[in-house]
């Protein structure tokens, strides 16, 4: 009967600034996990990445001048 009469105590929360530093001290630990890539490893993926946009820069307006021909040849005849 001892144990029903006894208040059951709920755990309190932290307060906010506890678990703030709980989450900068987690953050921090991540942090130190990052890998950074290299700056010949940085710069040749910018390279491919510049090509890759002005290729297909390129052939989206090729296909927007061919379109634009066929529209207006057919434009022509209706």
């Amino acid at each position: 009967m001892a144990e029903k009469n006894e208040v059951v105590k709920k755990e309190k929360k932290p307060g906010l600034f506890k678990r703030l530093g709980r989450k900068l001290k987690g953050l921090k630990s991540e942090f130190k996990k990052i890998t950074w890539a290299s700056v010949k490893t940085t710069f040749k993926s910018f390279g491919l990445v510049l090509i890759c946009v002005v290729v297909i820069a390129m052939v989206l307006g090729l296909v927007d001048a061919g379109l634009s021909v066929l529209f207006d040849a057919l434009g022509s005849i209706i």
